[in-house]
């Protein structure tokens, strides 16, 4: 009998292979394992946010995209208070959140520079081009 569940072509008496089984075991069991793990820290997730929240500072976010540095802020900051309780997936949700905040107040504080210095770089060319009719004109 043992000779028989031991073969892998072993079929019982409801036509299942032995292999299927075990694998239905292994997956459970895996599951199981899964499932008492529970969710690490993000701590990879806030020192990413954390950066991104630099990022977007140097950019000038907190001139040019202020609601949504300050959003970053606040939430980074909800996250960290998540970490003292353990809530680790409220953590790792709201890191995410404030990433995604930041790396927004970073984009638009850069396009709102780029405007800025196009203008100004339109401005420089008129100004030549006035300037060169004007000498040009008898």
């Amino acid at each position: 009998m043992l000779m028989e569940k031991a073969n892998p072509n072993y079929e019982g008496r409801t036509g299942m292979k032995w292999t299927n089984h075990l694998s239905a075991l292994l997956t459970i069991g895996g599951l199981a394992l899964a499932g008492c793990a529970g969710t690490p820290p993000p701590n990879e997730q806030i020192r990413v946010t954390k950066a991104a929240i630099v990022g977007a500072e140097s950019a000038g976010a907190h001139q040019f995209a202020p609601l949504e540095f300050r959003s970053a802020e606040e939430k980074i900051k909800q996250a960290e208070a998540a970490m003292q309780k353990e809530d680790y997936d409220k953590a790792r949700r709201l890191a995410e959140q404030a990433e995604v905040d930041a790396r927004l107040a970073e984009a638009r504080s850069r396009r709102v520079k780029t405007e800025k210095a196009a203008q100004e770089l339109n401005q420089s060319i008129e100004t030549l081009q006035r300037e060169i009719e004007r000498r040009s004109s008898p």
